[in-house]
């Protein structure tokens, strides 16, 4: 079921320029990236904006005319390096970058889509990313564009040349550590993740000085490991054995292969965490701190201020690590109308939350999809969920399986990693997710450095005959869905909310799709010829604007989707960049 990857690129691992580009001096700052949402001649940041609400301004193309919507065109990613492209463009100056599979960044002219230059990391043999090849963006600030790489690097190349300015490796990709995240720029600090829960390793978010790469403080996320700040030790996440059993601390998880979002008023970071390790959870009692969890962390330290956990003591592979969206709104506190700082999250064990984005406390957490079997519904005055007993795998015992159960979502998630969109005029926020289950159960196992730390086997299942895709608007004051448009094939691209009363999402079958806001009509469609998976964007140049998304269809689902990946088994990979407009 784990599948590894064992890659050797050939070919040139540093940039090659195609054309030159004069330097320019300076380039977008870290005030300008905060401020990324309200600028939309530029998109600078992964999520367009540090609170990543993925919602833009822009009104030209709008419900009554998104029908007329054509290619300007295609820019190939080339090469047999042609799955799971998961990155969302930027677009500066002129320029639109985007990452590849196999930890590859190109430079295209965002007016003919030309390609400028192209950056291939020289990869190791014998790294292991759990879920495919994938990389899911860059960052830019000043004259650089960073980007992290599956052997678990971080790389800051020259934004006008592809030339390699730093390069600093994040951890040990032999111990199984990735990286597949965007970077998310904070007051002149790269911060980041990492990646590779499924062995054995300990989740961590990291900040770096953005100009030189050096390390500013660590946070690992589960407790009993000690942070640093400025070169030296600073706090223990936790309290050592507070929630793990003996040394299984040391072998954690926690993963946050997301990355994070961040939030200028409150200067706290939020970043999800992964499962805990092993899958099997009758091997570790308790609730296994900091796992299946988003903590607030203050930027400037890298403290936790608060933290809250969806799915205590995991069992099913619930990961916490889904995007949490900062976001303002009013809500009924002991009978009166209070305006309130909250956040958003679509977890993928099927349940939406609304926390208060100051201080943890959670305000609603309703059901976003058909069926949730491990847990019928959530404690509002604990938070916690009210488990189904029964429904929690078996314990194995000596070599033999534990008793299977059927869990509803699958370990894939009600939502994964796919980001929804907020848009400030609906109040609403869209969500693309997937109705699936699965038998599971619990197998023995051992920690061994490097290999897959699972004790659990599955089958993924189809739960409904006419859909495993839905795109949901959802109220987060009610915890209401508005409206759903179902889709045959997983959904498994990010999504995008405009002025123009539209949201942009991609379908595995090759389609990118406009929808009314409001009420969640179709209105217009292409197909790229390849599964969508990628995160679009809008932006305007020379008056005019434009949409973009990656298209190529690999991640997770046919890796790991078992029966029901072989249902889509026939969809064409690839990697291009399209992007539209209207015409004149």
């Amino acid at each position: 079921m784990k599948r590894r990857f064992s890659i050797v690129l050939a070919g040139l691992a540093a940039a090659t320029s195609l054309t030159a580009a004069p330097a320019i001096a300076g380039g977008p700052t870290s005030a300008d990236i905060v401020n990324d949402a309200a600028t939309p001649g530029d998109v600078i940041s992964y999520g367009m904006g540090p609170q990543q609400q993925r919602f833009s301004a822009l009104d030209k193309i709008n419900t009554g005319n998104v029908k007329g919507l054509v290619p300007v065109f295609a820019a190939s990613l080339g090469g047999e390096k042609q799955r799971g492209q998961e990155s969302q463009p930027l677009v500066y100056d002129g320029t639109i970058y985007v990452t590849g599979s196999y930890s590859r960044l190109f430079a295209f002219d965002a007016r003919t889509g030309e390609k400028k230059w192209e950056y291939n990391a020289r990869l190791p043999d014998g790294i292991m990313p759990c879920c495919d090849v994938v990389n899911r963006g860059a960052a830019i600030h000043g004259d650089k564009v960073i980007f992290a790489t599956l052997d678990a690097h971080l790389v800051a190349l020259d934004r006008h040349t592809g030339k390699v300015i730093w390069n600093k490796k994040l951890a040990d990709y032999q111990a199984g550590y990735s990286a597949t995240a965007a970077p998310l720029i904070v007051k002149d600090m790269v911060i980041t993740g990492n990646s590779g829960g499924e062995f054995g390793i300990i989740g961590e978010v990291s900040a770096r000085n953005v100009d030189t790469g050096e390390l500013i403080w660590t946070r690992p996320t589960i407790e009993g490991h000690i942070g640093t700040l400025n070169g030296k030790p600073s706090t223990m996440t936790g309290k050592l054995n507070a929630s793990w059993t003996g040394d299984l601390w040391k072998t954690g998880g926690g993963a946050t292969w997301l990355g994070g979002t961040y939030d200028p008023e409150t200067n706290l970071l939020y970043f999800g965490t992964g499962n805990p390790g092993p899958w099997n959870s009758h091997l570790r009692p308790g609730d296994n701190l900091y796992t299946s969890s988003t903590l607030a962390i203050d930027a400037d330290t890298g403290e936790i201020k608060w933290h809250y956990q969806t799915t205590p003591h995991d069992g099913w592979d619930f990961d916490g690590v889904n995007e949490f969206i900062p976001f303002d709104a009013t809500m009924t506190v002991k009978g009166k109308q209070v305006p309130m700082k909250l956040g958003a999250k679509a977890d993928r064990n099927g349940y939406f939350y609304v926390l208060d984005r100051t201080n943890g406390k959670l305000m609603g957490a309703n059901k976003f999809v058909m069926q949730t079997t491990w847990a019928n519904g959530i404690d509002l005055k604990t938070g916690r969920p009210n488990y189904v007993p029964e429904n929690r795998p078996g314990a194995p015992n000596a070599a033999e399986k534990g008793t299977s159960v059927f869990a509803s979502p699958s370990f894939l998630g009600g939502k994964n990693w796919m980001p929804m969109a907020y848009s400030k005029d609906t109040g609403l926020f869209y969500v693309p997710s997937n109705d699936w289950g699965m038998d599971i159960w619990n197998e023995p196992i051992a920690y061994k450095k490097g290999a897959a730390y699972l004790g659990a086997g599955f089958t993924i299942k189809s739960i409904a005959e006419d859909h495993i895709g839905a795109l949901r608007a959802m109220d987060p004051v009610t915890g209401k869905i508005v409206w759903e448009y179902k889709n045959k094939a997983p959904l498994w691209g990010g999504v995008l909310a405009t002025r123009g009363n539209l949201v942009f999402t991609g379908t595995p079958e090759g389609y990118l799709k406009a929808f009314d806001a409001k009420t969640g009509q179709e209105l217009w469609k292409f197909q790229t010829g390849s599964g969508v998976v990628g995160s679009p964007i809008t932006w305007e140049q020379d008056g005019e604007q434009y949409v973009a998304v990656m298209s190529g269809w690999g991640g997770a689902v046919p890796l790991w989707g078992g029966e029901v990946a072989k249902t889509f088994k026939e969809i064409s990979q690839g990697g291009s960049l399209w992007v539209f407009k209207l015409p004149k």
